[in-house]
Parts: C-alpha cells; sequence; structure tokens
C-alpha cells in the first residue's frame, strides 16, 4: 500500500495525525511505501515569525488567554497519544525550506524521507527550534544519511521550490485545503482522509480499505496523483 501524506510542519494535528497512523498500520503490520507531499499551510514571508499564542489569536479573532487554552488543549491531545508537544512555548516561522529539503530526500533518499519529516517535526514542536534555519535543517538531513554536499547545494539555492508549490496547488485544485490529508493507494483503488482521526478509526479505514472493503473514495476532493 502506498501512503501519501500532505503535511505542514507548522501544523500540530499534522504531527499528531502522522504519527496516529504510523502507529495504525504498524500495529495491523501493513508494508506501506510513504510518500510526502507538502503543503505550505500559513506562508510567512522570509525568515517571519510569530509566537503560536498570538498567531491563535490573531487566526480565529480571540484573546489570548483562550488562544493560549486552545493550545493547550492540543497539547494534552498529543500527551495522550504518548507525544510531547511544546506547542505552548513554540514560534512559528516559515516552513518552505523545510519542505524543500523534504521534497528532495523524498525525491532522491526515498527511505529516509519519513525519518527527516519526523526530526523536523520534533524539532519545532518538542525543542522549539528555528526550523526555517538552513544550519538546523543541514543537521537534521545530514543526521539522517543525506549526503552534505547535496544538502548543500539544495538549501543554497532556490532547488524543490517550485516542486513544493505544485504540491500545493494540486491539493487546492481538488479542494483540500487544511493539514493533514492521507491518501491510501493500493492497485486502482483510493481513498483520501482528510484531518485527523483516533488511531483506531484508523486503523479501522486502513484494514477495512487493505482488505478491499472500501472502495475508491475521494470525499468530495477528486482523486490525487
Amino acid at each position: 500500500m502506498n501512503i501519501l501524506y500532505m503535511i505542514d510542519f507548522n501544523c500540530p494535528y499534522s504531527y499528531i495525525g502522522l504519527k496516529r497512523v504510523q502507529k495504525a498500520v504498524e500495529n495491523l503490520g501493513i508494508d506501506a511505501e510513504w510518500e510526502l507531499k507538502s503543503f505550505e499551510l500559513e506562508p510567512l514571508v522570509g525568515k517571519d515569525s510569530i509566537s503560536s499564542i498570538d498567531r491563535y489569536a490573531e487566526k480565529y479573532d480571540i484573546p489570548k488567554q483562550e488562544a493560549e487554552n486552545m493550545i493547550s488543549e492540543i497539547e494534552e491531545i498529543a500527551v495522550s497519544d504518548g507525544l510531547e508537544l511544546n506547542f505552548k512555548d513554540m514560534t512559528l516561522r516559515s516552513s518552505k525550506d523545510a519542505h524543500r529539503i523534504s521534497k528532495f530526500v523524498q525525491n532522491k533518499y526515498p527511505n529516509l524521507a519519513l525519518e527527516l519529516v519526523e526530526k523536523i517535526f520534533s524539532s519545532n514542536f518538542v525543542e522549539n527550534e528555528n526550523i526555517a534555519d538552513n544550519k538546523l535543517l543541514s543537521e537534521l538531513a545530514i543526521s539522517c544519511g543525506v549526503d552534505e554536499s547535496d544538502v548543500k547545494k539544495i538549501l543554497d539555492n532556490n532547488y524543490y521550490n517550485i516542486e513544493v508549490e505544485l504540491d500545493k496547488e494540486e491539493a487546492l485544485s481538488h479542494g483540500i485545503t487544511a493539514t493533514p490529508c492521507f491518501i491510501l493507494i493500493k492497485k486502482e483503488e483510493k481513498l483520501i482522509i482528510p484531518g485527523v482521526f483516533s488511531t483506531e478509526e484508523f486503523k479501522t479505514a486502513l484494514k477495512d480499505f487493505d482488505e478491499g472493503n472500501i472502495k475508491s473514495k475521494s470525499y468530495g476532493m477528486g482523486a490525487l496523483r
């Protein structure tokens, strides 16, 4: 089974959802090939930054205390999944370069892509490091086994910028406007699962789809390649 996962590195639900799908796949013993689809949810100009609390207050037009409470609830959800999340202390920064290096690794080192994605998520949400910093991204990619010269070439230029943009344009053309989104593909069948569900719900969907009990569905969003 192929699993396309559409995520953004600034989206806590992308981090939580991906972990839940991985756990469901592992529990079922499904042989899966993973492929990253980039979706920069909230593009920030250059290296601009904003605190997660300020962003939520601005986005939902609510007081900062209410925004902080919302973020605390997300952290509690993560903890219930055994996932550490320091979202309250996080600063949102551009995820463009993180997507660019991840798309490159997906293309040239597909067996390392998921590991890099997880490390970027952890760096951002757990360590609260600056994922717009190319030095950090280089260290993370190299630690996964990516050649240092390749990393430098990609990050020092605008390589894979177009690929990142095309991923998002393709998603938008099919009505996908938020992350995460998971696309299951097996032979000619395809199932699109938008959003975050419980691990058990993901497990049920994966099992039914793997056994052929669910035919292709797109939830009105069309089919992604």
